[in-house]
């Protein structure tokens, strides 16, 4: 019996899931640097001693982020 032409559809849009979990950590990766590049060239224009942006936006990309894997793994 040769599968239904909706079954053939369903298979291929079927994301992959390594690739799925690749581009999740790679658009991690992605916020948390820009969120650490951000911090370290804000204290840099401010002239800050301690790298207080820096270790501020580097945890807010890391919650950011979190918050976009939770979003993608609900669907």
């Amino acid at each position: 019996m040769l599968p239904k032409k909706e079954d053939k559809i369903k298979e291929k849009k079927a994301p992959n899931n390594f690739l799925r979990f690749t581009s999740m950590a790679t658009q991690m990766a992605v916020i948390i640097a820009c969120g650490v590049f951000g911090g370290i060239e804000l204290d840099n224009y401010l002239s800050n001693q301690t790298p207080i942006f820096t270790l501020l936006f580097s945890l807010l990309g890391v919650g950011f982020s979190m918050y976009m894997v939770i979003k993608d793994l609900s669907k």
